[in-house]
């Protein structure tokens, strides 16, 4: 291996951006999202240095785009890009020597001081005339050129006159669309992976298909199991609230030994229906469906009538197995075998998980690669194309990379989201090497001053790998502050997971408001993962008797807000501003004529007043240019400017979203 460094280049192009490990894997963004590459370009001495971005895409063809220089005295060039099409694409940035740059500098100056006057202008004029040689140019930049050429050489003219013919508007915008260079030197190519619009922003919506339907047979005081027909009854409700995903909890034959009974209790009852967590039994594993949902033409049923209410399915892969599962006996040696013969049960001590063997992908990797391709393929086959994936950080990083690369080979527009609730290094890792989308410490960042560092941070450091999607609860996660911080708690969180980042995701029964802990733990109690829940949507219908109850047409408007104003489905463009009250989250998003402000009340036990503080560039308003504000969640307007005085809290609404219309 060639160890030696590379070579810096006659023109020096150093620290890239955004590249991800050193351009070992690719850069991430999707179709039609913008997004800043930016490199330091120089050289020595006095003359003009120029820099090129140069985008290929994935048949090969190239675009050549000027840069822009942003701080000359730090060398900083940029270049704002988009990708019209999905696909592997690769940038560079070529660093140039600009002849014409230093001509116009150089002649402008001593020109205007008399210095070498016709020297100038006859090189000013041989510029030109290279220019037209050896750089391809439309018919009408041709001429441009040489009406150029033409007014440098005629001595009928004074010098100025003949010096504007060579540096006026016309002929510096044929230069800078297509220069001509010298010493070109390029960096080296970056990966960019282009990727449909899903993996950045969507609002997913998670169920569990079995309580979806559930109900109690009168006749035998038993529970009977939702399937997948009655769960597609579900679909239009969910779909009117404004949801893209509807997203199904594992599927699969639960586990008849060590089955976990009520509140993860160790003894389970004759009808009680387990975890769908404790994959596998008689009936089969990973590629099987539980018999009390239905078979496979109903999952296709249930498939095809959330594409026909606009939702696309995403399904949870939980790579464990039941003590029953099938793979135990066909491949133990896929498992952890310990001292006394048993086989290792999954534990996170002092927790032992009784009803769950974790896979040992150390053991017969490629059988268990192969096996887990394999399982993938057969739901890709029945319509499913985003993949919620359980605890991948419990997995080797590498089969990881693998699976998603062998995947994308074939089915380039399949979504894999990590729930990855862990050490920063493995979250960001999992980002870099395929997941596009993952759960994030969002349910644990309440007040204003880590909301805003964390989303700071994630919109910025991490954004160009690492797409963040927020979730003020799942079936696992029920936080203090959504406990005791009430109603303004609850429409608060989920307002501010639908504005940070484009991707956020709701539980079913946060309309409920289902606030009750078990105690000891951070999840609800009577949790839906050891029972079925019968949660009585029609109770909460427009007709029905506690209809005023029901958050519903809190999440309609606020997924009908983001749908209406695109500046909301980007996340690097979100930027903060200021309050005189530590507890007011204030940021804004831009995107085009499109704006959005918005104001948060973090304490959910007061209401709060306050004056903001708004940065008008950062608004596309000029300094103290004033708007209408318009809120979106309650109609109201007002005229607002730079500096603006809020009442947020439990007696009002505890946020404003406010989309800016000029005067």
């Amino acid at each position: 291996m060639d160890a030696s460094p590379r070579p810096i280049g006659r023109i020096p192009v150093q620290d890239v951006q955004p590249i991800v490990d050193g351009g070992a894997l690719p850069t991430t963004s999707v179709v039609d999202e913008p997004f800043e590459i930016s490199a330091t370009v120089f050289r020595e001495g006095h003359d003009a240095v120029n820099a090129t971005l140069v985008l290929t895409d994935p048949d090969g063809a190239e675009t050549a785009l000027p840069m822009t220089c942003t701080n000359p005295g730090l060398d900083h060039w940029v270049r704002t890009v988009e990708a019209p099409t999905e696909g592997r694409w690769t940038f560079r940035v070529e660093g140039w020597s600009d002849p014409y740059g230093t001509w116009e500098h150089d002649a402008t100056i001593k020109v205007h001081a008399g210095v070498d006057t016709e020297l100038m202008l006859e090189e000013g004029a041989r510029v030109l005339e290279r220019a037209l040689r050896e750089v391809d140019h439309t018919d009408a930049d041709r001429t441009t050129l040489e009406q150029a050429v033409t007014t440098l050489r005629d001595t009928d003219q004074d010098a100025l006159a003949r010096l504007h013919g060579g540096t006026d508007e016309a002929v510096a915008e044929v230069m800078h669309r297509a220069p001509l260079r010298d010493s070109v030197s390029p960096s080296p190519t970056y990966l960019w992976l282009v990727e449909r619009e899903r993996a950045l922003t969507g609002a997913w919506y998670e169920i569990f298909p079995r309580s979806e339907g559930a109900h109690v047979d009168p006749a035998t005081g038993k529970w009977v199991s939702g399937t997948f027909r009655t769960a597609a009854k579900r679909l239009p409700a969910i779909a009117a609230m404004g949801f893209d995903v509807v997203y199904l909890t594992p599927v699969h034959p639960i586990g008849e030994v060590n089955r976990k009974g009520p509140n993860n209790t160790l003894t389970a009852g004759p009808d009680d229906p387990g975890s769908p967590y404790a994959i596998g039994s008689k009936d089969g594993g990973h590629d099987a469906l539980h018999p009390d949902l239905g078979d496979w033409d109903d999952f296709d049923f249930f498939v095809a009538q959330a594409k026909a209410n606009g939702l696309e399915v995403a399904l949870d892969i939980a790579l464990q197995c039941a003590p029953d599962h099938p793979w135990v006996t066909e491949h133990p040696e896929w498992f952890t075998t310990r001292a006394d013969g048993t086989i290792a049960f999954a534990e996170n001590p002092p927790k032992k998980y009784q009803d769950i063997y974790p896979l040992n992908f150390d053991n017969d990797p490629e059988g268990i690669d192969a096996e887990m391709r394999r399982v993938i393929q057969v739901w890709i086959d029945h319509g499913v194309k985003i993949f919620r994936v359980d605890n991948p950080h419990t997995k080797p990083v590498e089969f990881w990379q693998w699976l998603i690369d062998d995947v994308a080979a074939d089915h380039p527009d399949v979504i894999w989201l990590a729930e990855a609730f862990t050490r920063p290094a493995m979250m960001h890792t999992l980002a870099k090497i395929g997941f596009q989308q993952s759960y994030t410490y969002y349910a644990w960042r309440n007040d204003a001053k880590e909301l805003r560092e964390y989303a700071e941070s994630l919109a910025t450091e991490s954004a160009h790998y690492m797409r963040p999607s927020f979730w003020p609860t799942t079936h696992d996660i029920l936080t203090p502050y959504m406990q005791f911080g009430g109603p303004t708690a609850w429409k608060l969180r989920a307002a501010l997971a639908a504005t940070l980042v484009p991707t956020y995701g709701i539980y079913a029964g946060y309309e409920l408001q289902e606030h009750v802990a078990r105690p000891g733990a951070e999840e609800q109690i009577d949790n839906e993962k050891y029972e079925y829940k019968n949660r009585h949507w029609e109770d909460y219908e427009p007709s029905g008797p506690k209809y005023g109850e029901s958050l519903a047409p809190y999440l309609t408007k606020l997924n009908a807000i983001r749908r209406d104003h695109p500046s909301l489905g980007l996340l690097r463009n979100l930027r903060f501003h200021e309050a005189d009250d530590d507890q007011l989250l204030v940021f804004s998003k831009r995107r085009g004529d499109d704006t959005i402000i918005v104001v948060a009340n973090c304490d959910p036990h007061s209401t709060r007043e306050s004056w903001i503080h708004l940065d008008p560039e950062e608004l596309g308003l000029q300094p103290g240019e004033g708007f209408i504000a318009h809120d979106l969640i309650t109609d109201a307007e007002w005229h607002w400017g730079e500096h603006n005085w809020v009442r947020l809290g439990v007696d009002a609404e505890p946020i404003h979203i406010v989309h800016v219309r000029r005067f």
